[in-house]
Formats: C-alpha cells, sequence, structure tokens
C-alpha cells in the first residue's frame, strides 16, 4: 500500500448500531480512517454515499459496511469508481427484493413501543446465542440512537436499489465476509456474490452471525489488512 496519504479507510454501520461499531477496526489505518454515522446524512443511500464523498479526502477508498453499511458502500462505488479502490461487504445482500411488510412492522414497532423493543424483537436475534459480550455492547449502542434516527435508517435499508451490477463490474478486489450462522443474506448468497467480481473473495466465519465487527473483530481486521496490502 502506498504511503502517501491517498488511501484512505471508510467503515459504514449496520442498522441499528453507528459508527462507534467500529472501535476495533480504527486503528488498521490510523490518521486515514473515517466511521460516521449515517442516519443524519439523508433519507437514502445515495445521500449517505454523496455526503460521505464530500467528505473524506482520500483518493483511493477501502470501503468496509456492514448490513446497510454495505449496500451504502455499493453507492459509493457506482457514484465514484475512480476513487473506490476496494470494498469489504460484511452481511450485505446486493439485490434488493421490497419487503414492505417487515418495513412497515419495523416502523409501526419503533413508533408505537420505542427503540428498546424494536432492539429486542427485529436485531438482537440476529447474534449467536453465544455472543453474549458482543450482544451486550451492540445492545447499549442501539439505545443511545433515537426512534426516529432508526426509523430513518429502516427507510433506507427498504428503499436502497439493488446494486449487482455494481458488484459484478467492480474491477478492484472485493472480500464478501459472512457469519456462518447469519441468516441475511448468509453464506449462500454471500458465496453467489462474491463470484460476481473479478476479484471477488468469500470469508466464512464459523460460529459467527450478522454483526462481524462486534463478534470476530480480529478476524475481521485480518481480512481488511489482507486487502489493504493488495494496494
Amino acid at each position: 500500500m502506498p504511503d502517501d496519504g491517498s488511501v484512505e479507510l471508510v467503515l459504514l454501520h449496520a442498522l441499528p448500531l453507528d459508527g462507534s461499531m467500529w472501535a476495533g477496526q480504527r486503528d488498521l489505518l490510523p490518521g486515514a480512517t473515517f466511521a460516521p454515522t449515517l442516519y443524519g446524512l439523508g433519507d437514502h443511500v445515495a445521500d449517505w454515499a454523496s455526503a460521505i464523498l464530500n467528505t473524506v479526502k482520500g483518493r483511493r477508498l477501502v470501503v468496509v459496511g456492514c448490513s446497510i453499511g454495505g449496500s451504502c458502500a455499493l453507492e459509493l462505488a457506482a457514484a465514484a469508481p475512480e476513487r473506490v479502490a476496494a470494498l469489504v461487504l460484511i452481511g450485505t445482500k446486493a439485490v434488493h427484493r421490497p419487503e414492505s411488510a417487515l418495513r412497515d412492522a419495523a416502523l409501526d414497532m419503533l413508533e408505537h413501543g420505542g427503540v428498546a423493543p424494536a432492539w429486542q424483537a427485529l436485531w438482537a436475534p440476529l447474534f449467536p446465542t453465544s455472543a453474549t459480550v458482543a450482544r451486550d455492547r451492540a445492545e447499549a449502542i442501539v439505545l443511545r440512537q433515537s426512534a426516529g434516527d432508526l426509523a430513518r435508517g429502516v427507510r433506507a435499508f427498504h428503499s436502497r436499489p439493488s446494486r449487482d451490477d455494481i458488484l459484478a463490474a467492480f474491477p478492484g478486489p472485493v472480500a464478501v465476509v459472512t457469519g456462518a450462522d447469519d441468516r441475511f443474506p448468509g453464506p449462500t448468497v454471500s458465496r453467489a456474490q462474491a463470484r460476481l467480481p473479478r476479484r471477488g473473495t468469500l470469508h466464512v466465519l464459523p460460529g459467527c452471525g450478522h454483526y462481524v465487527p462486534l463478534e470476530r473483530p480480529a478476524e475481521l481486521n485480518a481480512i481488511v489488512r489482507g486487502v489493504l496490502a493488495t494496494l
């Protein structure tokens, strides 16, 4: 990797978390890492991508995204292919099939029940039962969020476009990462996605669920370092 300040690491969080979920990855590229909280950047993942591109200074971006953060990473690649040098997509589904009933149920729960019941019903079950430390840390992050911000995130997630065409055409390295126990999208979909780009690789982490950065930070860091080493 060139040591000229041109490379910047962009870390894009999952729903219903925020940029603090990347505490274990902030030292991978000291002084050249950006981990924003996305909800305040607009109503759609394209708005988020635009705001990020207007903020970061790096000419070559390594974009790491978890869940909806991965969808936003693909938006960055669509909007600025000349700047996005590599992608790490964690628990990300490039094809979007509308699920309006799930969207409406999540929004109704956030509006009428608040953040804590929504967390318990919708997102806590995405952790394996053994990942108690990671789940507790995630819960502490989630309970700092407002219902309005999470509702904005839910709407952005359910209005995101399909970007499998962007993934297939991406010329740089793409690491597709999934927990073996993840169901959204899970190993089968992740394996198919890793075959789309010319330089795609698949990483399946045993005993891990949806939130890899919290559950398996050391393994994820090794994957990201491997991607950085290719630049």
